[in-house]
């Protein structure tokens, strides 16, 4: 088979199980590092990784409603009702009644809980930063064209809509 110039001679027509697994190991690792910092961070203040997601989701679009956040993080409702209960009573994130519908509960970051959420992205963006330097910008448009391929159909539904706000 043809070389198309990759590294390993991997060709994009046709992926052996050997270079799909190193591709999962890659994920793992690399999502272990760039969970790393933040894990540390969250764990001083008795957090995980869904109170640093619903964190990063709010900081993303104040003012979101409860059930917006439920279907980002696809989680199940009695999960993320402990994380926001956890949030709320230590102050980091502030539940208002919603201004179209008072039914809703819309989430905003308290100055608390923005210090915190810059604390945990600052990590994970400089990481971003120097491997998208690394690896240039053809290789950034690839890795984001990969991580959308995988997402299916509607996930990316809702990850084209947030990128549209």
């Amino acid at each position: 088979m043809a070389d198309n110039g990759t590294p390993g001679g991997e060709t994009l027509l046709f992926l052996t199980d050997e270079q799909l697994r190193r591709g999962i190991e890659a994920m793992f690792f690399a999502y272990r590092a760039f969970t790393a910092d933040p894990d540390r961070l969250l764990e001083e203040h008795g957090y995980g990784r869904a109170h640093h997601r619903a964190l990063h989701f709010i900081n993303r679009q104040s003012g979101l409603t409860v059930t917006t956040l439920l279907a980002l993080l696809g989680v199940t409702k009695q999960s993320l009702n402990r994380v926001l209960r956890t949030l709320i009573e230590d102050g980091l994130v502030e539940s208002r009644v919603g201004r179209r519908d008072k039914r809703e509960r819309q989430l905003f970051l308290t100055e608390e809980g923005l210090t915190l959420e810059r604390a945990l992205s600052e990590a994970q963006r400089g990481r971003m930063r120097s491997a998208y330097r690394a690896a240039g910008p053809q290789a950034v448009a690839g890795f984001r064209q990969v991580l959308e391929a995988m997402m299916g159909s509607d996930l990316q539904r809702i990850y084209q809509q947030m990128k549209e706000e």
